[in-house]
């Protein structure tokens, strides 16, 4: 009966849950605060009626609901992954990178800072446990900001600080509950920690818990390659994955369990997109939203239904010892919004967040049903004191209603009041140039179809008339702009509309299967900065941020920093073919943009703004190509073989659809489609796999190819090789310093590199070698050296170099030659100069 009875109970609760969104919208309230009054007033009534007499079954449904059959656990072990694992699924992880240091501070310290004012500002006042008082400050340090990131979006504001938010959420949550979890522990256990052991125990648990998400999540993530347009056996893994995570490492390891699942997601979020297809990871974000949405609207109105009980026979000292509380978490959040996020702009690490944004920051700082559940896991814990039980769910209870009832309520008027309700400069002004340019072409529009359709011509006018926008005026200001003028407002339009098509273009050819997960994750990301440099209103950020997308990235440098003085070569391997294939997509989606101005930017917005856009992606092709082509130079094997890659997969895309098509048409049978398919299969198997690219730093090889080294031994070439030491060097690298010491001397096996000697540039290429003056002169060095593009080259040391040529005469009188003549050219360029 009572299982009957539960369900009945969860399908009443799911009904009321789709009716709360569209009635929360009409009342202008959030949902969040109307799902809480929903079940309270559930609570409240089942109270009434389980006391009341001769009302039968409908005081035994009431008991159920006042008395849920459900251990508090319950709900940590079957909502909590849900709601962890799909905020982690959601978030950016490459654009969160870039905001880690203030996403980290604010979540950390914000918790820790919010634990210890609470704990301190109660334990004068009660006479609990200390330990109890620093456990209810870790319950309601966790916010919610589903409504202010809500509001945000609404408002438009940048997507930096939405990120600042979310992420401050995600992680602080996994923070509180490591907290939490530490605490209870020693409630329970009956240990005292100090300071120093309770910091041991906590980075040993967050640790434990980030290393028991990475591996779980790295093994799902090399599954999901085997199970490619596998769409449901896919998503089933990634369910299966954060109560995996969770389990092994809350019960099992000793670890935290949230840390854990907040790590597998991100690394998911991270991976899984390369892994699966983008109708594939839509449809998994789709399916995770709505368990999210089910696991945080239940767990919400089943916390909520037990309010009433757990505020049973409150009392003025309680109201008191509220009112410290809520002060004490208030004062806590402000320090962190207004002085932390201050010193994360002093120190670069962040945006500046002006004061009103802050100030919403701070009372939209709601408290939800994690909040509940904790205190519900204390309340219903036998091996904690009653007096303790009572302390926590009293004040986390009374402190969650505070901030839904009196926080959520005026959210709203606060926005108002604060003016982040009306748009910026920037977006009134796009707002008022996309009405004015889109005016005459709808009305065209609708007199067409009005016409087509014999409708009368005073109704298609009348229309017309009420719907047309009076051209309003551009503000006067424009201090969101550089000049304020029209054309700049329409530049904006005509750059946001590039950025938006250029990530359909990308996602197009993800779809096609001619562009990587790994390369399609770092250009959707570099889109999303295009876009935020966009609305931040200047339109010379576009190519400033363009010009980023072609520059070495830190991943790049360190690789070649590895190779260079490690010599680890695979690292360097991996991110030039990441940058070859990068740059020959970028290529191919900025040709694909030309066509698009043409056709809908030209009429929108004008030839002159048209002009404008296309000098700006002449710009980008022009950095894109030049980056390229100095790859090229140096390796067009590889360039060829990408290319061709990229042709026999658009080739077997689309084999693959004209078969689907041939069968959905019933020209071909069940069991030739399934046949063609497979052989379509094995082949994108094999293109799959991208080629290879070889450095060529095989140091015996490399000697041959150098001409006063090419009739050597092979004992000598071997002996050489153990002293010559290989670089790689970058277009534009300065190798050698116009008088600087002489402490090596350099042989080209690849690549060129420019000579700048007295005014002169001379050209090096493959078999040359340079630098040698110095070391057989003494001097220093008399010119500069950059790399034409990218160069392979032999460095010898100036010790070993002079113990080579005491060693071996021949190659003593090869460099003397060489040398001489050298010098003799130098002269002459010197002389030249002179004149």
């Amino acid at each position: 009966m009572d299982l009957q009875v539960i369900l009945l109970l969860v399908a009443g609760l799911l009904i009321a849950v789709a009716l709360t969104a569209p009635l929360a919208d009409r009342l202008g309230l959030s949902p969040t605060v109307l799902l809480a009054l929903v079940g309270i007033a559930i609570g409240l009534t089942s109270m009434y009626l389980m006391r009341a007499e001769g009302l039968g079954r409908f005081a035994s449904v009431a008991n159920v609901i006042v008395n849920l059959p459900v251990h508090p656990d319950a709900f940590l072990y079957i909502f909590l992954p849900i709601l962890v694992f799909d905020a982690a699924l959601n978030i950016e992880v490459r654009r969160m990178m870039e905001d880690a240091a203030p996403i980290l501070l604010l979540a950390v310290v914000a918790v820790l800072v919010a634990t210890v004012a609470i704990g301190v500002a109660l334990i004068p006042l009660v006479a609990v446990p200390a330990t109890a008082c620093f456990m209810l400050g870790s319950i309601v340090a966790t916010t919610d900001p589903v409504a202010v990131i809500a509001i945000f979006r609404d408002v438009g504001a940048p997507s930096r600080l939405n990120r600042l938010v979310e992420g401050e959420s995600l992680l602080n949550d996994a923070v509180a509950i490591t907290l939490f979890v530490m605490f209870m522990g020693t409630l329970t256990g009956g240990q005292r920690l100090g300071l120093g052991a309770a910091a041991v125990s906590f980075v040993r648990s967050f640790a434990g818990g980030i290393a028991v998400g990475y591996i779980g999540a790295r093994l799902i993530a090399g599954v999901l390659r085997w199970l490619l347009d596998m769409r449901l056996a896919q998503v089933t893994l990634t369910l299966a994955l954060p109560y995996l995570v969770y389990i092994v490492a809350e019960r099992q390891l000793g670890v935290s369990g949230v840390v854990a699942t907040l790590t597998s997601g991100l690394v998911m979020s991270a991976m899984a997109q390369r892994r699966m297809s983008p109708d594939d990871w839509h449809f998994l974000h789709e399916l995770w939203e709505q368990l999210a949405f089910w696991a945080s609207s239940l767990i919400f109105v089943f916390a909520s239904l037990l309010v009433p009980r757990m505020l049973f026979n409150i009392g003025w000292h309680d109201m008191v010892l509220l009112a410290v509380l809520i002060g004490a978490a208030m004062l806590a959040r402000a320090v962190v919004v207004f002085g932390l996020l201050p010193l994360m702009a002093t120190l670069h690490l962040s945006q500046t967040v002006n004061n009103r944004f802050k100030a919403v920051i701070l009372w939209g700082g709601l408290r939800g049903a994690l909040t509940l559940v904790l205190a519900l896991s204390v309340t219903e814990n036998t091996k904690i004191a009653p007096d303790v039980q009572r302390f926590v769910a009293i004040l986390a209870t009374g402190f969650v209603l505070f901030t839904l009832l009196v926080n959520g309520t005026t959210l709203r008027l606060l926005i108002r009041l604060v003016g982040l309700d009306r748009l910026s400069t920037v977006d009134q002004a796009l707002r008022d140039q996309v009405l004015r340019l889109s005016r005459d072409r709808i009305s065209d529009t609708v007199k067409t179809i009005g016409t087509d359709y014999e409708f009368p011509d005073a109704l298609i006018s009348d229309v017309i008339r009420n719907r047309a926008v009076t051209e309003p005026d551009l503000p006067s200001d424009g201090a969101a702009l550089r000049s304020g003028e029209a054309g700049d407002y329409r530049l904006l339009l005509g750059l946001a509309a590039l950025a938006s098509h250029e990530r359909e273009l990308v996602l197009h050819h993800f779809g096609e299967r001619t562009m990587s997960g790994r390369i399609v994750e770092e250009m959707l990301a570099f889109v999303g900065r295009l876009v935020d440099r966009i609305r931040a209103g200047d339109p010379a950020e576009y190519l400033r941020t363009a010009r980023h997308m072609v520059d070495f990235s830190p991943r790049f440098r360190f690789a070649l920093w590895a190779h260079r003085h490690l010599r680890i070569e695979g690292p360097l391997v991996d991110r030039l073919a990441d940058r070859f294939e990068s740059l020959l997509v970028q290529q191919i989606v900025l040709k694909e943009l030309e066509p698009y101005i043409e056709e809908k930017l030209v009429p929108l917005l004008g030839e002159k703004v048209a002009s404008m856009l296309r000098e700006v992606l002449r710009g980008r092709h022009e950095m894109t190509g030049a980056a390229l082509e100095a790859l090229r130079q140096q390796y067009p094997a590889y360039a060829e073989e990408l290319e061709r890659r990229i042709l026999r997969k658009t080739w077997l895309r689309r084999e693959d659809v004209e078969y689907r098509t041939l069968f959905e048409d019933g020209v071909i049978g069940p069991e030739l489609y399934s046949a063609l398919r497979r052989e379509v299969q094995l082949t994108r198997t094999e293109v799959e796999v991208r080629p290879r690219l070889d450095l060529g730093l095989e140091t015996r090889q490399l000697i041959s190819k150098v001409p006063i080294f090419a009739k050597l031994s092979k004992v000598q070439l071997d002996t050489i090789a153990r002293l010559l030491r290989p670089r790689f060097a970058v277009p534009g690298e300065q190798l050698i310093r116009d008088g600087d010491h002489a402490d090596a001397m350099y042989f080209i096996s690849s690549g060129s590199v420019e000579v700048e000697v007295v005014g002169q540039k001379i050209r090096l290429n493959p078999g040359d070698f340079f630098g040698e003056m110095g070391i057989v002169t003494g001097q220093r060095r008399q010119g500069d050296v950059h790399a034409r593009g990218y160069c392979q080259l032999l460095v010898l040391r100036e010790v070993d170099f002079k113990n080579l040529l005491r060693s071996d005469h021949e190659i003593q009188m090869q460099i003397a030659t060489v040398a001489s003549a050298r010098s003799m050219m130098n002269q002459r360029a010197s002389g030249a100069r002179t004149e």
